[in-house]
């Protein structure tokens, strides 16, 4: 198992994954000596406070309340984590100090204009930023997905197996600056329907890989009547929807978090999750586990 990652960092460990993992928990600051800095759920189930040590705390109430109540799974049993997928996907979004990066004030912060283009289908990756996948891997889960950033096409497979449910890509931190979008009420998206449902769309004012998401739930339009000709050539219709920066809930973990502002000044990154939980404990109205397919055309500012 890897309960180890939770006990005193004093006990010996043997599993190849400990140094690594060790690591990497340090460098998005969730060490085991920290465990006892919790916040805790309010009865509304959201948090009282802003957690320090979400991941952690996260996982240990999961693991605590099923062994109170019956696993609610289509699949019985716990299956493997993959400790390697988790450090792979989880690498990416994590930036180490760099006492050389000179940059600073307005050098670092790219003014943001109602029409412009956030990201498109194909850009070059020298471009603004790319997706890469961030699956419920990282809360001991085996759900799984893929992102092409040349065709903007997501596709992945929902379990619920060891209490997760969710699959989601966000996009890579390294060397972007951050979007001052002072100027614009929101985000505008334009996808491909492919099969999903209700998607949450997360803004992120901060760079902490664990730090408040700014979450707006929405419901894909449904496309089920298409024209004879998109059927034949076999298009998925583009719909637009748009994302307003004062409707957005901010949540850790789908868990609502209180006493908060968004800077709209300081935008660091983009991320959409299919997920079986909406907040607070609340599960997703328009969900379905298995085979998850979504094409991301462009995202506008507006």
């Amino acid at each position: 198992t890897t309960d180890y990652i939770y006990q005193s960092p004093t006990i010996k460990q043997t599993a190849m994954t400990t140094l690594p993992l060790l690591i990497l928990l340090a460098m998005v600051g969730i060490l085991p000596t920290q465990v006892t800095s919790f916040a805790s759920p309010n009865d509304d189930g959201g948090w009282k406070t802003r957690p320090r040590s979400a991941i952690i705390q996260q996982t240990i109430e999961d693991r605590r309340d099923s062994k109170t109540r019956k696993e609610d799974s289509t699949t019985t049993g716990r299956k493997p984590w993959d400790a390697i997928r988790f450090i792979k996907q989880s690498s990416k979004f994590i930036s180490l100090p760099n006492p050389f990066d000179q940059r600073s004030g307005s050098s670092s912060v790219m003014t943001v204009v109602p029409g412009d283009i956030i990201w498109q289908s194909g850009m070059k990756p020298s471009s603004l930023f790319q997706w890469a996948p961030l699956d419920d891997v990282v809360m001991g889960g085996v759900s799984a997905s893929t992102f092409d950033n040349e065709t903007g096409e997501w596709i992945g497979t929902v379990s619920d197996s060891n209490s997760g449910g969710f699959i989601g890509i966000r996009t890579t931190s390294a060397s972007v600056p951050a979007l001052n979008m002072e100027a614009c009420s929101g985000v505008e998206l334009f996808l491909r329907s492919g099969n999903a449902k209700r998607i949450k769309a997360v803004i992120r004012d901060s760079a902490e890989f664990n730090g408040v998401c700014w979450t707006t739930c929405f419901n894909m339009p449904s496309t089920s009547k298409k024209n004879i000709f998109d059927s034949v050539m076999k298009k998925d219709k583009t719909v637009s929807i748009r994302i307003p920066f004062e409707a957005q809930v901010p949540t850790i973990f789908s868990k609502t978090v209180p006493d908060q502002t968004f800077n709209v000044k300081n935008v660091v990154a983009f991320q959409l999750v299919y997920s079986k939980f909406e907040f607070d404990g609340v599960l997703n109205s328009n969900f379905e586990l298995g085979d998850f397919s979504l094409g991301i055309d462009d995202i506008k500012a507006y």
